[in-house]
């Protein structure tokens, strides 16, 4: 429902390859390449765990708290901010979106969990615990990805740009473009702070981008071609979209749209 359009700088960093036939925790994908200045280094990644995800989420935004997921999704009628249980996939709490909004990224700040919605320029605000709605807030354009540093809000819109926010009033403080070797990078989709650095899918390919929040040049692509089995994947299959870590133990996980699996990675 986006435009298909995929950024021809990406395709030409992105490093193709294929997995070999092995039990999925022992699936890895391309081995890096060594770091080259000023190019961005590429990464590949091993599979630690595969863990149940709900086939009918429309992955929109992926967060880790207290030891579970919280998950948005989207599609009009659809939408929802979920709690779900790591090691299970068990939906343990729902809130669902009303039926006019398409739900997309989320963050988590100080026990209130920001979602965006894609075309309606409106957020919502849901306490972490209850996931009862406490407030909204508004944006100009398109809403696809939102990450926070624990201070502020970071947001993608599916251009090369993130917009940095105040979370009190959702006020724009300022942007990051953001490029690759130099050029701009676009389909920005949905995103998470690891140490420093913003993670970004770009949407359409299995592609991570690591980006330097101070300067917007991506210093790390991640190829995660093959993450998904092709015997895993159905008519429904969408692309790969949710980036989470958790906290305390640091481990990352990614799906996708309509995947039935949640992968715990390791980037090598």
């Amino acid at each position: 429902m986006k435009p298909n359009l995929i950024l021809a700088s990406i395709i030409c960093a992105m490093l193709i390859g294929c997995s070999a036939e092995k039990p999925v925790e022992e699936r890895s994908g391309p081995p890096p390449s060594p770091p080259s200045a000023p190019g961005a280094r590429r990464y590949g990644f091993r599979v630690l765990e595969t863990l149940p995800h709900d086939v009918g989420a429309f992955t929109q935004g992926l967060v880790v708290d207290k030891g579970a997921f919280l998950e948005s999704t989207g599609q009009y009628g659809f939408s929802s901010i979920r709690r779900v249980a790591i090691q299970t996939g068990k939906v343990q709490q729902k809130q669902s979106i009303d039926a006019r909004y398409f739900g997309e990224g989320i963050a988590l700040l100080k026990g209130r969990v920001y979602m965006l919605t894609w075309l309606n320029q409106q957020g919502f605000i849901f306490d972490a615990k209850t996931l009862k709605q406490q407030g909204t807030f508004t944006y100009t354009g398109e809403g696809w990805g939102l990450t926070t540093d624990g201070v502020s809000l970071y947001m993608s819109n599916g251009t090369s740009t993130i917009t940095v926010h105040d979370p009190e009033g959702f006020r724009r403080t300022r942007s990051i473009d953001v490029t690759l070797d130099g050029s701009p990078v676009g389909n920005l989709n949905e995103l998470e702070w690891i140490q420093g650095e913003i993670w970004a899918n770009v949407w359409q390919t299995e592609t991570i981008v690591r980006i330097d929040p101070a300067t917007g040049r991506v210093t790390g692509v991640i190829d995660m071609t093959g993450i998904l089995p092709q015997e895993a994947r159905t008519p429904t299959t969408d692309v790969m979209n949710g980036i989470a870590v958790d906290p305390v133990s640091n481990h990352i996980y990614v799906t996708g749209k309509h995947w039935p699996s949640i992968f715990r990675i390791e980037v090598l």
